[in-house]
């Protein structure tokens, strides 16, 4: 019995899409097109595109007059740009925004004089054009050998910052390599995280999927820098080739390969890699119909005994026990009590029609030819093996927890019970355990105890490491400046703290607001998602001030704009000192009508003059926007009204 899987992630990345998209928009709206080189590393894609009248050019000097041009996405250097704008031709960029945001870092690091290193093949078209974007002031690394030469070369004459990036597609594991040679807690090394997410996803399920396989098929075009990394990732754990179309199965060897995965590149369609997929079930099918009769005649008639360990395929499913084939002339039979301990499930909920799993022979019948077999204590064998193997190399394990007990829950593991204290919950003290109760958790085992068959573990050391891990990778990249958008946690009087992926910032009282408030609450309140941005950092006491207050929200700015000496408005008294009374103009701006100015007479009280709430005409007699200070007058409109009279009775 064959499987094939098929990694769930792959196929096109969101990049790669939108750039097909984008040809095929650009063929629909202009009468001629042509891509600057093959808008991706697929033939078929690229030829179905040629098809429809697309052309491949390899400069922009190839364009013909007001032919529109595509940039791939891949991206292009800077000079492109500059000659699609000489030669005025229009122009679509495909580029994947994540490419072009290592543009931007080159270019920003470059500019600040900045040495760059980039992790790729040098003759891959997206490293050429980020080298494009570094006005040469950079070195292309393929891995990390040439890395360690570089460092060991001109680390200790080295003057200028140094600002490290890969290209989207790098391999992960070699990019773990590299970090490894980089010198420790140098400040003047920025290492900026530019390889897609899709990659890493692609890589990791392709190394996940390969160990667990016979052999591996690889789908991609042979020029695809990120299918032959795939390719690389694969063949370390299993049997690996690499096919463009469905076609090259047939000259592949595929013997003795039972569990076979499919992967493919970011640049390869949907259809392309189920055409793989159904054409491989065909194949083996043809070698499953194969198989020796003589050897499975003689398998229907193999001895079996009690105790012995057994494969058994499940042929039906009822509500009370599942029925296997173990290959002998017997009929197997699972009691439901001996599937799961759970007594709300039923056979079906545990194993489906097709399952080949691992029994134990518990009865035999030979007059009647049954044999009653059990699952769980085999599951639990393994399950425990598993166990102490994730003890030795601390491995985080996932699990549901299955009961609240005195001191803490039981989480169930491969079918072991592993107990978690309450004190390594990860949950406050006194917190009730009952929110855990059916939910999925993450743990390390912390103990075991074999011949008792026991383990104890620790969700709260799985949180730790992963906020310390948080912690380590915000302090590499973190800079002044920088936005996240982060979780409110909590309020105090002074501020709110805001959760930035796994570190802690604070945004100040008089940061919240352009307003005077009292508290925090009259802002944000705890579950909010706010946007922020970092004003100080200090690694040495970990801690993070954030700002929040937007510019064009500052009401300095907008009286700023509005508002000149010698303008006549109404404001409103807000408080009264003994020197004078301040005045709301707008809200978030005071001005001070000063005791002298209050009235053309002497003024002992300035509560005899106005109260707090008086809405009044006053004149700004002086600005000074630096030390945010603004003097407003009513004496000044007085005066205005005296000099107006004695003009009219002098007339």
């Amino acid at each position: 019995m064959y499987t094939i899987t098929v990694a769930k992630s792959a196929g096109f990345c969101f990049g790669v899409d939108r750039a097909v998209k984008m040809t095929y928009e650009a063929l629909d709206n202009y009468k001629s097109v042509a891509t600057l080189g093959p808008i991706i590393h697929n033939k078929n894609v690229v030829d179905d595109l040629t098809k429809r009248g697309a052309r491949i050019v390899d400069s922009v000097s190839e364009l013909e007059d007001g032919e529109c041009a595509v940039i791939r996405s891949h991206g292009v250097s800077r000079t492109v740009y500059d000659e699609l704008s000489k030669y005025k031709n229009p122009y679509v960029d495909a580029t994947c925004p994540f490419v072009a945001k290592i543009h931007r870092i080159v270019e920003e690091n470059t500019k600040n004089g900045n040495f760059v290193l980039i992790a790729g093949d040098k003759n891959h078209p997206e490293v050429a054009a980020i080298v494009g974007h570094c006005e040469d002031n950079c070195l292309v690394f393929e891995d990390d050998v040439i890395l360690k030469k570089f460092f060991k070369k001109n680390y200790e004459n080295l003057r200028k910052r140094l600002a490290i990036v890969a290209q989207t597609t790098y391999n992960i594991l070699v990019w773990d390599k590299c970090m490894d040679v980089l010198p420790k807690d140098d400040p003047n090394i920025i290492v900026y995280d530019t390889i897609c997410h899709a990659t890493q996803v692609r890589q990791s399920d392709a190394d996940e999927l390969s160990r667990k396989s016979d052999l591996m098929i690889i789908v991609g075009g042979r020029h695809s820098s990120n299918t032959v990394k795939l390719f690389d990732v694969c063949k370390k754990n299993c049997r690996s080739y690499h096919i463009e179309t469905s076609d090259e199965l047939y000259t592949l060897d595929l013997g003795n390969a039972r569990k076979i995965g499919i992967t493919a590149g970011a640049s390869t369609p949907a259809h392309i890699i189920k055409e793989v997929e159904i054409t491989m079930a065909e194949i083996m099918d043809n070698f499953e119909e194969d198989i020796n009769f003589e050897e499975a005649l003689d398998q229907s008639f193999k001895k079996i005994h009690t105790g012995e360990k057994v494969k058994g395929i499940v042929a039906a499913l009822n509500n009370t026990e599942a029925i296997v084939d173990v290959g002998t002339k017997h009929t197997g039979y699972i009691p439901l009590s001996e599937l799961t301990d759970d007594p709300t499930k039923k056979p079906a909920d545990v194993v489906s029609v097709g399952d080949e799993i691992d029994l134990i022979v518990t009865k035999i019948n030979d007059q009647e030819g049954i044999v009653t077999l059990y699952k769980k204590k085999v599951d639990e064998q393994k399950g425990f093996e598993e166990i102490i193997k994730a003890k030795e190399e601390e491995t985080v394990l996932e699990g549901t927890v299955q009961n609240v007990v005195k001191g803490g829950v039981i989480v169930a593991y491969a079918g072991v019970r592993v107990f978690i204290p309450a004190s390594q919950s990860g949950l406050p003290r006194n917190a009730e355990m009952d929110v855990l109760l059916k939910t999925k958790v993450r743990f390390v085992i912390l103990e075991v105890t074999e011949n008792r068959r026991r383990a104890v573990g620790s969700i709260k050391a799985v949180q730790k490491a992963e906020k310390d891990a948080a912690k380590e990778k915000f302090w590499e990249t973190a800079e002044v400046g920088a936005t996240f958008k982060g979780e409110v946690k909590s309020l105090t009087s002074y501020g709110a703290f805001v959760d930035l992926g796994g570190i802690d910032g604070m945004v100040h009282i008089s940061e919240l607001s352009w307003k005077r408030i009292k508290h925090p609450s009259e802002v944000v309140k705890v579950g909010d998602f706010v946007e922020v941005y970092i004003k100080e950092l200090d690694k040495d006491n970990n801690r993070i001030s954030l700002g929040y207050k937007k510019t064009e929200d500052n009401p300095w700015e907008k009286f700023k704009a509005n508002y000149n000496v010698g303008d006549v408005i109404p404001v409103k008294v807000v408080s009264i000192t003994p020197f004078g009374a301040f005045a709301q103009i707008i809200d978030g701006v005071d001005g001070l009508i000063h005791i002298s100015q209050l009235a053309d007479k002497r003024v002992e009280n300035v509560k005899d003059i106005v109260s707090i709430g008086d809405e009044v005409q006053v004149k700004i007699i002086d600005i000074d926007i630096e030390n945010k200070r603004i003097s407003i007058s009513m004496r000044a409109l007085l005066e205005n009204e005296e000099s107006e009279a004695s003009v009219e009775d002098a007339e």
